[in-house]
C-alpha cells in the first residue's frame, strides 16, 4: 500500500512535470502526483524536442523536476510516456529497435532521476501484442529498483489478466480504454476480480475520477486525473468563466508569500484559475473518495 493501513483511494494530480501546475498543487497541500517521463526522454533522444516543459524554478536544468516532485509528495507515479510516443506528437511507425532504444533511455532516466517513484511499465500490447509487453516487463523488474505498475489492456484477454495478476503486486487498469470500448460498466467487476484473486495487490485506475464510483472502488490504491487543469485549458470552472473569478477568493487560499512565488512564473489570471480549480477538485475528492492526507 502507498499509505500503511489506508482505506480509500488516493487521487494523484497528473501532469505535474509542468512546474506551474506542480507548484500550485503543492501550495494547496496536495500529496499525490503523477508526472510523465516522455518530455525528459524526448530531450535525451532528440536534438530538437517538441514536447514543452514549463520548468519555472528549474529552467536551468529540467532534469531536477522529477526529484522535486517525488520529494514533495507522499507518493509519486512516473508514467512511461508511451501513449504520447505512440499516439502523440511523435506518432508514426515505431519498430522494435526504436522501442528498445526508448526502453533503454527510460531505464537510464529513471535510474538517474526517478528514485522513489512508482513507475508505469512499457505497456506495448496495444501496438505489438501482449508478448512484447512481457519482454519489457521482465527486463524492467531486473533493471530498476523502483516499484513497477504493470498495466492490463483488453488485448491481454482473460488468460493474460490472470497471468498478470500472478506476476504483479501493483496493477493498473486503463479507464479511458474501457470507456472507448464501451466497457466502462465492467470496471467495478474487473477491479473486484483482480482484488479477489490477490487481496494484497494494489490497483491503480488510470485516468479515473468518477465520483459516483469512488465508494465502490475504495479498495483500490490510487488513481490519477488532470481535471484540475480544465479551467486554464477551457476557460471554465463549474460552468463559470475563469475570467470572472473573484481574485481575493483565489488569493486567500494560500499565503501571500506562496502567491508571490507562483506569480513569478505565471500570470495572476493563470494562478487564480489553477488554485480555484485544484481546490474545487480536492474538495470533491475528500467528499467522495475520502481523506487525501
Amino acid at each position: 500500500m502507498i499509505v500503511e493501513g489506508q482505506q480509500n483511494i488516493k487521487v494523484h494530480f497528473a501532469a505535474v512535470e509542468q512546474m506551474n501546475q506542480c507548484n500550485s498543487v503543492q501550495a494547496l497541500g496536495g500529496k499525490y502526483s503523477l508526472y510523465t517521463a516522455y518530455p525528459f526522454i524526448e530531450r535525451m533522444m532528440y536534438d530538437k524536442p517538441s514536447h514543452p516543459i514549463v520548468a519555472a524554478q528549474f529552467s536551468n536544468n529540467v532534469f531536477e523536476i522529477p526529484q522535486h516532485v517525488i520529494s514533495n509528495n507522499r507518493h509519486t507515479i512516473q508514467d512511461s510516456g508511451l501513449f504520447t510516443l505512440m499516439f502523440g506528437s511523435k506518432a508514426g511507425n515505431k519498430d522494435k529497435a526504436f522501442l528498445d532504444r526508448y526502453y533503454e533511455k527510460l531505464i537510464e532516466f529513471t535510474a538517474k532521476y526517478g528514485a522513489g517513484a512508482s513507475v508505469v511499465e512499457m505497456d506495448t500490447q496495444k501496438v505489438f501484442g501482449p508478448e512484447s509487453a512481457w519482454n519489457y516487463r521482465r527486463r524492467m523488474r531486473e533493471d530498476l529498483n523502483n516499484r513497477v505498475i504493470n498495466v492490463y489492456h483488453l488485448e491481454d484477454g482473460q488468460t493474460g489478466l490472470d497471468r498478470l495478476i500472478e506476476f504483479s503486486d501493483y496493477i493498473a487498469i486503463s479507464v479511458p480504454e474501457l470507456r472507448k470500448a464501451k466497457k466502462k460498466n465492467g470496471l467495478v467487476a474487473l477491479a473486484n476480480y483482480i482484488k479477489n484473486q490477490k487481496p494484497e495487490i494494489d490497483i491503480h485506475l488510470l485516468g479515473f475520477t468518477e465520483r459516483r464510483l469512488f465508494k465502490q472502488l475504495a479498495f483500490c490504491t490510487s488513481c490519477d486525473s488532470s481535471s484540475y487543469t480544465s479551467g486554464i485549458r477551457y476557460g471554465f470552472i463549474k460552468g463559470k468563466k475563469v475570467s470572472g473569478i473573484i481574485t481575493e477568493k483565489a488569493k486567500s487560499l494560500i499565503s501571500p508569500k506562496e502567491f508571490d512565488f507562483l506569480t513569478q512564473y505565471m500570470s495572476e489570471a493563470t494562478a487564480f484559475g489553477l488554485l480555484l480549480n485544484i481546490k474545487s477538485e480536492m474538495q470533491k475528492y475528500e467528499q467522495h473518495a475520502g481523506p487525501q492526507d
